[in-house]
């Protein structure tokens, strides 16, 4: 049995024939626009690096054994911030690779600002081109840029490595980004633990010399030597907290839609969008 308001297969046929003109002027527009699109935002190269963890080295050698020592005076090892448990520093360096503070530090110390927003930027005077001080671009501006369209960080849940992804109009620049953002990561992370193991050292010789018993001096000279060993790793290693596994490379073929893929797209976007316009115009009609 059929539907008195059942549309046929021949009717929708025979109503684009009718307004084929006008689903092609439609289809022809979408056409143009992304091809526009794509002209006018550029292509965009995607430069990857593969990151490990470094995990803390808490057995073998003279340290062996500290753990069931310190653990009776975990007390003082939580006041000296001396980490008896030890553990991975994914999450540490996942979380300072994409923080404000280090990107931040980049793009001032690297002079990225005129780079971000070239279209705002006179290379010729070195000034920018605005008609007020509010629209000088800022730091918070540019962390903002780095954040939702530049950089990407995640991590493989099976295999715990860390992916850092950065992607711009220029390949050299993407690859250069993501190596010195995780040379600076390291750089950080070394310097925040040899500025601790400081710190700590000279809190357990401030508590060694009041400390009366053999155990409780013993106890924080072993604590000592773990701070010492710590500092010594953290000056000697230059990847102190990730290993790169797989450098960010140049990239050679762009990683977006050129303005001819897009054309293409708009086009058949444009086809498919008028005669479901023509099948919904006919619907309301019957």
């Amino acid at each position: 049995m059929s539907d008195k308001n059942e549309i046929s297969i021949g009717e929708l046929a025979a109503a684009v024939g009718r307004a084929k003109y006008g689903v092609a002027a439609f289809a022809v527009l979408c056409m143009a626009l992304g091809a526009t699109f794509g002209l006018v935002a550029g292509r965009t190269y995607q430069a990857t690096t593969l990151l490990a963890p470094v995990l803390e080295e808490n057995s073998g050698g003279s340290l062996g054994g500290l753990g069931a020592i310190a653990s009776q005076y975990s007390g003082l090892a939580s006041l000296a911030g001396v980490n008896i448990a030890g553990g991975g520093k994914r999450e540490e360096a996942a979380a300072v690779l994409q923080s404000e503070l280090l990107t931040e530090r980049y793009i001032k110390d690297s002079n990225l600002l005129p780079i971000l927003y070239a279209n705002r930027w006179d290379a010729r005077t070195q000034k920018w081109r605005v008609d007020s001080p509010d629209r000088v671009p800022t730091l918070w501006q540019a962390n903002r840029m780095f954040q939702k369209q530049i950089r990407q960080v995640s991590t493989d849940a099976k295999t715990g490595l860390i992916i850092l992804t950065i992607k711009w109009k220029d390949p050299i620049m993407a690859a250069r980004w993501a190596n010195d953002l995780v040379k600076l990561t390291n750089s950080y992370l070394r310097d925040k633990a040899i500025a601790e193991s400081e710190r700590n050292i000279k809190y357990l010789n401030d508590q060694a010399a009041q400390a009366s018993g053999v155990e409780t001096r013993r106890t924080i000279y072993t604590l000592q030597e773990q701070e010492i060993n710590k500092e010594m790793l953290a000056r000697g290693r230059d990847e102190y907290a990730i290993k790169t596994i797989d450098p960010a490379f140049v990239p050679e073929k762009p990683s977006s839609l050129g303005p001819a893929a897009l054309g293409l797209l708009g086009l058949i976007f444009g086809l498919i969008g008028g005669v479901v316009f023509l099948f919904a115009k006919r619907i309301a009609v019957v």
